[in-house]
């Protein structure tokens, strides 16, 4: 299933939303007040880029039929690697969020360019669940959930920019 997001950051460069992205603090706050419970983010320099890898247990925020596959809470693991900017300055990270111990993932790219006075933030992405016969029903549960991550994280991003 396609996952296609955009948010804009509005007032922000790129470079600054880029900083908050591979800002271990930042990473860190966002996991708390999103509800999780458990997490470790880590920020590895990569020379003009960085990777974040973020490991989360979280409430299953998913339909009954869903949580009896999962449980109340999930773990989920993203990684984020990002490059270093474009000839245009925008920056672009291969993407993965994975649920751990669920046959459930979201592989794709996430993009930061310059749009009017801010920042454009897309991310666009197959959401698969690969357990037959109702791997498609869950899928697009799987990718409200990462929406609504995005979202929350956007939203709390604009408060400290």
């Amino acid at each position: 299933m396609k996952l296609t997001e955009k948010f804009s950051y509005t007032g922000a460069g790129v470079e600054d939303v880029y900083g908050l992205l591979v800002d271990q603090a930042f990473r860190t706050e966002s996991c708390a007040k999103q509800g999780s419970t458990d997490y470790e983010v880590t920020v590895t320099d990569n020379g003009e880029g960085a990777t974040v890898t973020i490991t989360r247990t979280q409430p299953a925020d998913m339909p009954d039929f869903v949580k009896k596959l999962t449980g109340s809470t999930v773990k989920v693991k993203q990684t984020e690697v990002w490059s270093g900017p474009d000839a245009d300055g925008s920056r672009t990270a291969d993407v993965k969020v994975s649920i751990i111990g669920q046959p459930a993932e979201m592989v794709g790219v996430a993009k930061l360019f310059a749009e009017g006075d801010g920042t454009e933030f897309t991310v666009n992405g197959d959401v698969k669940v690969s357990i037959p016969f109702i791997g498609k029903k869950i899928e697009p549960e799987v990718a409200k959930a990462i929406r609504s991550s995005l979202r929350e994280e956007v939203e709390y991003g604009m408060t400290k920019l």
